[in-house]
């Protein structure tokens, strides 16, 4: 018999708070903090105020979601994460369409986007075509999908080490920048251009919103943390509030040291203000920052999505063989296959910016509804254990989602094909559970 602590489905208990935190942070600091402040500073109207209004307003929505999960996750530690909250709130097909915009779009967007965002960066240090860029990026996602197989602690210690590893070269941009800058850029909080001022805060949200995805990955893997009911809300709330730090003083740095049209100009300003900085041997070490960055952000991903498809088939609401555990390593294998086919496939379509705001519309259309599930599970089961209560409710979920839908229902207005297909999947998918899933979870009840 295995000395490690087991769920009764085959997978271990091996995760603690430092993995929690890690998970949290790991994957929210990713490719987003060197790339999203152009498209952020871009969507403001090139107002530095309003883009760093944006990217607050961006970690204080992702921090009221993550406090409303807490309580949701405190209460049901298992695998699967948001697909669990909103199929028990609001039925089995809706977290079934959630399930496949994730494993089609969301979270294999993700991952596509943060692989490519890897090559390209590596691309400033070796020149590289852009086949030869997606090449790299399907590499990387099938040597990180190997070691995520060989088991949860291995890739949990990744996460960790690569966590505190990414953490050196930002802080490096944030101190210097501080110290030495001497750029005066307007800090204006009014969009310029003549930008609407509604549509140019949620566009500019949606964009950095794409640099905070990942909070919600820690809930996929709760039933693999060894005290879920302690740790889950530690871990978001040091997880957000720190990243949230990080990306602003990063933003503030970068206005320190760069004019504004520079930034706009690149997709690189991290490394345009390390080179401004130190020159070129300041541009390479934060380009080794931001690879080491990216691959931990990939890596958690990779870590955490395929637990949702485990679940929903373990739920018999999808393929059964994704809830396959190996034995040896207690990782849902089959589910980590197909995740890393997918995400590969994706790859070879689209660019950067387009995988990032599509990712980051269909994520929040269903964080939208995670949120609500709160009303729903206390009106639904007032007597379920609730080790964690979310602060200041009812206010603080009723915010989060009015904010929420202020930028959903804007972009959809002001970016209408990426929305469109954040709409479409989802209904295909219910669609799709009613005429197929559905009838075969029936049969094998």
């Amino acid at each position: 018999m295995s000395n490690k602590q087991e769920t009764n489905t085959g997978l271990r208990k091996e995760l603690g708070l430092f993995h929690s935190v890690s998970i949290v942070g790991g994957i929210m600091i990713g490719s987003g903090i060197f790339y999203v402040s152009t498209y952020v500073l871009s969507r403001s109207g090139l107002s530095a105020g309003f883009a760093v209004l944006a990217w607050v307003i961006a970690g204080l929505m992702s921090l009221m979601a993550a406090l409303c999960y807490a309580e949701l996750g405190t209460s049901m530690p298992q695998a699967g994460g948001t697909y669990n909250y909103i199929s028990k709130a609001y039925g089995p097909g809706i977290g079934f369409s959630m399930g496949i915009t994730d494993f089609f779009i969301s979270q294999s967007g993700s991952i596509s986007a943060l692989a490519v965002g890897f090559s390209t960066y590596f691309s400033i240090l070796v020149p590289l075509t852009e086949w030869q860029i997606k090449a790299m990026a399907i590499a990387i996602i099938v040597a990180l999908s190997l070691i995520n197989m060989a088991g949860v602690k291995k890739g949990g210690n990744v996460q960790g080490i690569f966590m505190i590893a990414k953490l050196v070269p930002i802080a490096i941009i944030i101190a210097c920048g501080f110290i030495m800058g001497k750029m005066n850029n307007p800090m204006d909080i009014v969009p310029g251009q003549g930008l609407n001022p509604l549509s140019a805060f949620a566009l500019a949200i949606v964009a950095a919103l794409w640099a905070y995805d990942g909070w919600s990955s820690v809930y996929i893997v709760s039933e693999e943390l060894k005290n879920p009911k302690k740790d889950l809300p530690k871990a978001v709330t040091i997880g957000v509030l720190g990243v949230t730090l990080v990306y602003v003083l990063f933003n503030f740095a970068l206005l320190k040291v760069l004019p504004i049209d520079e930034i706009v100009a690149t997709e690189a300003p991290g490394t345009m203000a390390a080179e401004a900085l130190f020159g070129r041997p300041g541009a390479v070490l934060v380009t080794v920052g931001a690879l080491i960055a990216i691959f931990g952000s990939c890596n958690g991903c990779i870590l955490a999505y395929p637990r949702e498809y485990f679940a929903m088939a373990r739920d018999k609401r999808f393929f059964k063989v994704f809830a396959k555990i190996n034995p040896k390593t207690g990782t849902p294998v089959n589910a980590q296959i197909a995740t890393m086919i997918v995400s590969s496939l994706l790859i070879l379509f689209g660019t950067f910016e387009q995988l990032t705001a599509l990712v980051a519309f269909c994520a929040w259309i269903y964080y939208t509804l995670g949120v609500s599930s709160v009303y729903v599970f206390r009106k639904k089961y007032p007597d379920m254990e609730r080790p964690y209560k979310v602060w200041g409710y009812p206010v603080l979920p009723a915010v989060t989602i009015l904010l929420s839908l202020v930028v959903l229902v804007t972009t959809l207005w002001e970016d209408p094909m990426n929305s469109v297909i954040g709409v479409v999947i989802p209904i295909v998918g219910y669609i799709l559970y009613h005429v197929y899933f559905k009838k075969q979870a029936e049969k094998e009840a």
